[in-house]
């Protein structure tokens, strides 16, 4: 019988032991011919590139690499179309895709939970969808702002109560329980994990459940700080005297709000005195926040050379995302630090967002949201 070294059977064993610590990705992708598709690694820190290969005639493609230590998030990437599917151990996944439809055509095989995320992804786009056609329709018709509000929100509850039942409550230990925390509608996160109490809940069961089965796993830390941060935020605050410079009190009985601005420039509201405002409360991570910003400007847009300010007063927890959010609105946007504590949104009686006044030139708190019926009217008349 042949003999084997003892080097041999080392480096054998170690080639056995480095296959058997990786994880395949095989399939075909017809129509795509030259194009070159892309392995991605979705990480909490962002995208990174892993591999990539020149699709031949026939479509197929193979792609190995470092298995992760706890599910992690994967994609495929042709141009700008992706697929998004997760991997926990050695597993071999087979992707099927038409290039014409290589994000929502695809099949995946050997993956449960890749396929659910592919349920979710079409999901979304539908949503996408219905929210783009609702917000067209809005402009289109001048649609009162309290009633796109209510149509929005509708939307996106009917959304998020299917997702909670079907695909987090009901299988909260999944990669595809976390996918569907963190899907978004215009870049803004469909499930609220700092201000919503009953998303907060969507994240502290997916996060408890993470941490039964990985909880050395970077995002299962993630997760529970993010739950942990939203209990704290949407816990019901515990009565208080809200105490405030009577000095802000004008003789025009307006409120002067004095806050920084995403460059650290304090700015106040008496300052806009000359021009009609439109003091905005609103949280930039909440489902409303986008459909409400084209509204705003829609609005600047149309009365700002004619004489209209905003004011924009931000709730939101996250400081950087609110200044990522707001760096491109020309006009005023601030931020409370204290968040759905402020004292400002309390004298002012804010129960919800967005919620705004009208304010003469004369610094005159004129409208509140609920009492207009069509606001293009009341702003005309001020000017």
């Amino acid at each position: 019988m042949k003999k084997i070294s003892l080097l041999t059977l080392v480096i054998f064993l170690l080639a056995a032991c480095q296959s058997g610590s990786k994880f395949g990705v095989i399939g075909e992708i017809t129509g795509g011919e030259g194009k070159k598709l892309y392995l991605e690694a979705s990480q909490l820190g962002g995208i990174v590139a892993l591999d990539s290969v020149k699709l031949k005639s026939n479509g197929s493609y193979s792609f190995k690499h470092k298995r992760p230590d706890s599910p992690e998030f994967y994609r495929l990437r042709i141009d700008n179309k992706i697929i998004n599917f997760s991997i926990d151990s050695t597993e071999t996944l087979t992707i099927n895709a038409p290039y014409a439809e290589f994000s929502t055509g695809y099949t995946v095989e050997n993956s449960p939970s890749s396929e659910k995320i592919k349920e979710l992804t079409l999901k979304q786009i539908k949503l996408q969808q219905e929210v783009n056609s609702l917000i067209k329709t809005a402009r289109e018709t001048r649609m009162r702002n309290d009633v796109l509000q209510d149509s929005l929100l509708s939307i996106m509850d009917a959304y998020k109560q299917d997702v909670r039942i079907n695909y987090i409550y009901s299988a909260p230990n999944t990669a595809a329980a976390y996918f569907a925390l963190f899907q978004k509608v215009n870049d803004f996160l469909i499930f609220d994990p700092l201000t919503n109490r009953e998303d907060v809940r969507s994240f502290a069961a997916v996060a408890t459940s993470l941490n039964t089965f990985y909880p050395h796993a970077e995002r299962t830390t993630h997760l529970y700080n993010l739950a942990i941060k939203g209990m704290k935020n949407t816990r019901p605050p515990k009565e208080q005297i809200i105490e405030f410079d009577e000095s802000k009190i004008q003789e025009t009985s307006i409120i002067d709000i004095e806050l920084k601005d995403p460059k650290g420039n304090v700015r106040k509201l008496t300052d806009l005195k000359g021009k009609v405002v439109l003091l905005d409360f609103t949280a930039f991570q909440s489902t409303a926040a986008a459909a409400h910003n084209f509204w705003l400007r829609d609005l600047y847009d149309m009365y700002h050379s004619k004489g209209l300010e905003i004011y924009q007063v931000s709730l939101d927890a996250d400081e950087h995302f609110w200044k990522t959010s707001a760096a491109n609105f020309p006009w005023v946007c601030v931020r409370d630090p204290r968040g759905i504590y402020s004292s400002t949104a309390a004298i002012y009686n804010v129960q919800q967002v967005p919620t705004y006044f009208l304010v003469s030139k004369e610094n005159e708190l004129k409208r509140r949201s609920e009492d207009i019926t069509d606001i293009h009217t009341e702003i005309k008349a001020l000017l």
